[in-house]
């Protein structure tokens, strides 16, 4: 029998499904299965769930054609489990690294009916906040099981399904089930623990509690937090129905409902102000209602004043006692925050005085009204004319002529602009002109934080490659390669966004896990790339000319990305070797990252046969031309896939790099063509013919289907009009 079935409900969590799989399937244990639910979710969990039960036998999905809720679908799951144990973990949770053979051990030793484990809170901002595990057993546990009478305090846990493990049978044997509607946790967390007959505590932290910025029920407003009662009264019902063998737990059930209740009404994401005394007086019916006749033990302090205003249901002291209690938290907030803003008034130069002036001159326009036939574009920190920004520019320019689109560029790349885009240079009067007042603009990157979102703008991002590297909030678990970032002002300027354009599924999936906020996902493919859908034999013969390419040359780009934890490094590359391996008819193309223009040259690229492309301003170009591409974690790969010609992953520092940077895929194992993982296997590639070889071209299909299938030559007109007619997509 297997030991452990894992039931994984999936709704609306696509950005974070593949990290809750990976913490389960990754673990040094074996003996589990997962059972994955899709919930007729909208968005890719129900594929991603397909795609890992494709290579890992342990994964059985199920994919419902209807919504049930995540009560009905773990209901589901546990129907189809096999398992001694049955864990519910949430799809945008994770498991922590190496727990699973403590739990298992824990588990063969004891044999309990519920094994509770210890949690984590992990915030959007990377911070961990500790369960309440140690004030609930001051003094570990320790392994021996117990009923919930000899320990009553476990009811302070948290009542989730996610931190327990279940006895599979005996939940059968209790008629034990998850209720339809939100606080589903509660009808059946509080009632197994009751019934059980030997509980076990692990004192380990075996799982993360994603505490998401956006999506979340715990902030989401509304009437259905209401449904809280109707899962408590099932709780009290179930306790009738067992009578007298549950009547001591009656006094710490109770109290646990009146606080569960109050924490609800506190949290103002929930309970909206017009909602708040209709929940009070139903905490007050419902206090009257289940009061045990024996009382039970009231908290102390602010809490229990609380308890009190509730047993005698007078709401409106008890709105005035939350309400100077805010007032007072306001004040110490305010107080901390003049602190931080006093020191840096007295640190004014004299440019800072002329950039004080021209902010100043940007906050009035946006006084004014918006230009409702302007927009903006930048690209790449505004070094010029260039990728989906300069492709939705194109097609903008084609499909609503009347807008009239306007280019944000340093002044020492004026001169890279093609002829009649019009421009304006960055920090000038003019820049701060058309920020304030355009109606749309559009980047690769985001813009300024001074920038202010606009009622009736709306923002573009871009983004400028599909992520092989992790981004985002995902670089605080990373902190080598997010040196000098600020989370909480990335979120700021994310929070900005009206659109986001993604070139595939699993860009959407990463977007929405790195940059949490409530913008439109354009799944359409990349306005970049367009052009190399649509390139023809022509077309590429005329680039291949005007660089002085011959039509015989065999020609290979290496484009070797950024080490953002190793500044000015490059992986070990012999442009003369190379050279040789290709032989006379080769030509090697050699192109460093756009993060290095201040020192674009690479070593050894200084003959004809070897050409320094650094500066060549559009990398499409480059792509038509080059029958070969060599790179490492560069998002030019999924690029270059559009044009299925070979490419090679050259990876020398693989695993420094995943443990450092982070990464979102193992590329080793799903590359796009051959691999070479040093030098000498890289000339290897080419001088064995693996480059072109059967198991290499297999590779790059697999690649192109998952990450190139919407690349067809009109991503850029989607955008467009999306963006700017408002057509549906």
């Amino acid at each position: 029998m297997t030991l452990i079935s894992f039931v994984v409900p999936a709704f609306k969590v696509q950005g974070y499904l593949r990290e809750c799989l990976d913490s389960i399937l990754d673990q040094p244990f074996d003996d589990l299965e997962v059972i994955g639910i899709d919930d007729a979710s909208p968005d890719g969990s129900g594929e991603i769930l397909d795609e890992y039960a494709a290579r890992d036998p342990r994964v059985h999905p199920v994919r419902l054609v209807e919504n049930v809720g995540l009560g009905p679908a773990r209901n589901i799951g546990l129907d189809r489990a096999v398992g001694e144990y049955v864990w519910f973990v949430d799809g945008d949770d994770w498991l922590v690294a190496g727990c699973l053979p403590h739990v298992a051990a824990r588990l063969r030793a004891t044999r309990p009916d519920v094994l509770v484990v210890d949690h984590v809170r992990a915030h959007w901002n990377n911070a961990g906040t500790r369960s309440a595990m140690r004030d609930v057993f001051p003094e570990p546990p320790g392994e021996a099981t117990f009923g919930l009478r000899d320990r009553p305090e476990t009811l302070r846990l948290l009542h989730t399904a996610w931190n327990r493990l279940v006895r599979r049978e005996f939940l059968v044997e209790q008629g034990l089930r998850f209720e339809p509607g939100w606080y589903e946790d509660v009808s059946f967390s509080y009632p197994a623990l009751m019934a059980a007959e030997r509980i076990g505590v692990l004192d380990r932290v075996c799982l993360n509690y994603r505490q998401r910025r956006t999506g979340a029920i715990t902030r989401t407003r509304g009437d259905r937090h209401f449904e809280v009662f109707a899962q408590w009264h099932r709780v009290f019902r179930l306790m009738d129905r067992w009578g007298p063998a549950v009547a001591e737990l009656r006094p710490a059930v109770f109290e646990r409902m009146i606080w569960h209740y109050l924490t609800v009404l506190g949290n103002g994401e929930r309970i909206a102000a017009g909602l708040r005394p209709p929940f009070f007086a139903q905490i007050h019916a419902d206090y009257v209602r289940f009061l045990p006749p024996e009382g039970y033990p009231v908290p102390p302090g602010l809490e229990g004043v609380k308890h009190r205003l509730v047993a005698a249901g007078r709401w409106r002291t008890f709105s005035a006692l939350r309400a100077a209690h805010q007032v007072e938290e306001q004040a110490r907030h305010t107080a901390r925050r003049v602190r931080r803003r006093v020191l840096p008034v007295a640190r004014r130069t004299a440019r800072g005085a002329r950039d004080a002036a021209l902010r100043e001159y940007y906050r009035a326009e946006l006084h004014r009204p918006l230009d409702p036939t302007l927009a903006v574009y930048a690209a790449y920190w505004y070094r010029g004319y260039s990728c989906n920004p300069a492709a939705i520019y194109t097609a903008a320019r084609r499909l609503v002529p009347q807008v009239r689109g306007v280019w944000i560029v340093r002044r020492d790349r004026v001169a890279v602009l093609p002829p009649g885009v019009e421009y304006v240079v960055a920090g000038t009067r003019d820049y701060y002109r058309v920020l304030a007042r355009a109606r749309w603009l559009v980047n690769n990157v985001n813009f300024p934080d001074f920038v202010r979102k606009r009622p009736g703008s709306v923002h573009v991002q871009t983004h400028h490659g599909t992520p092989v590297k992790v981004m985002g909030l995902d670089q605080q678990r990373y902190p080598v390669g997010a040196v000098g970032m600020d989370f909480t002002k990335l979120l700021h300027r994310v929070d900005r966004w009206d659109y986001s354009v993604s070139a595939n599924s699993f860009s959407t999936q990463m977007w929405e896990r790195a940059y949490p906020a409530d913008y439109t996902t354009l799944e359409v493919g990349y306005p970049r790339n367009d052009r190399l859908a649509l390139a023809t034999a022509e077309e590429c013969r005329q680039v291949r000319a005007a660089l002085g390419i011959g039509p015989d040359e065999y020609v290979v780009l290496y484009a070797p990305t950024h080490r953002e934890h190793l500044p000015g490094w490059q992986p070990p590359f012999d442009p003369d070797r190379m050279r040789d391996v290709l032989g006379p008819s080769g030509r090697l193309l050699m192109r460093s990252h756009y993060f290095h223009d201040r020192e674009r040259q690479l070593r050894g690229a200084s003959d004809g046969a070897v050409l320094d492309v650094s500066t060549y301003d559009r990398v499409e170009d480059l792509y038509l031309v080059a029958d070969v591409l060599v790179t490492d974690y560069s998002s030019a790969m999924f690029d270059y896939a559009v044009l299925d010609r070979p490419i090679v992953v050259y990876a020398p520092d693989w695993e420094a790099y995943r443990v450092a940077r982070g990464v979102y895929f193992d590329l080793l194992a799903e590359p796009p063509g051959a691999v070479a993982v040093d030098f000498p296997g890289l000339l290897d590639v080419f001088r064995g013919g693996a480059v072109r070889g059967a198991e290499a071209e297999q590779a790059r299909q697999r690649f192109r289907a998952r990450f190139c299938a919407l690349d067809d030559g009109h991503a850029a007109e989607r955008v467009v009009r999306r963006v700017f007619l408002n057509e549906p997509a």
